[in-house]
């Protein structure tokens, strides 16, 4: 089985499951609320949806890095840990679905990317997309764990 194809299973598994670590993303935020989504249950933490937001936006900047795209380790708040201007309903679901096709385009764009550059840096980057990729698995486990724990806090 290439490198290529284990990296997609493993997004899969972590964005889907099943996965080792636990419940995956999809699972943590199976039945998260509006009101849980945006609550801050513990002090000094982002809420569940501008998590969804921040994890958006990294496997968007994956996705794009994977296409050529420069990588910013260091973006706005703005931009890396939004803040929610609309709060309804059909915004937490249009989070969900961007979270949903974030993740499709990650997988999709790894189908077509050459299995020999999974060793080449990341533009000027010191690490590799091989690195990189791992990173991003490695970043969902992290914030599931994270969302699973302010969801038990949030009742």
């Amino acid at each position: 089985m290439s490198e290529i194809k284990r990296l997609r299973i493993l997004l899969r598994a972590v964005y889907r499951g099943p996965a080792w670590h636990g419940p995956a993303i999809r699972e943590v935020l199976d039945g998260v609320t509006v009101a849980t989504a945006l609550a801050h249950p513990v002090p000094d933490t982002h809420s569940i949806w501008q998590t969804v937001l921040h994890m958006t936006y990294w496997r968007r900047i994956v996705t794009a890095a994977l296409e050529g795209g420069p990588v910013d380790e260091h973006p706005p708040a703005e931009l890396n840990w939004p803040s929610i201007e609309d709060d309804s309903p059909a915004a937490w679901e249009k989070a969900l679905a961007s979270l949903e096709e974030s993740q499709r385009l990650l997988v999709e764009r790894l189908k077509v990317f050459p299995e020999g550059r999974l060793a080449e840096n990341v533009g000027d980057r010191a690490y590799s997309y091989y690195f990189m990729l791992h990173g991003i698995v490695q970043h969902d486990i992290y914030h599931a764990g994270q969302i699973a724990l302010l969801k038990k806090a949030a009742g």
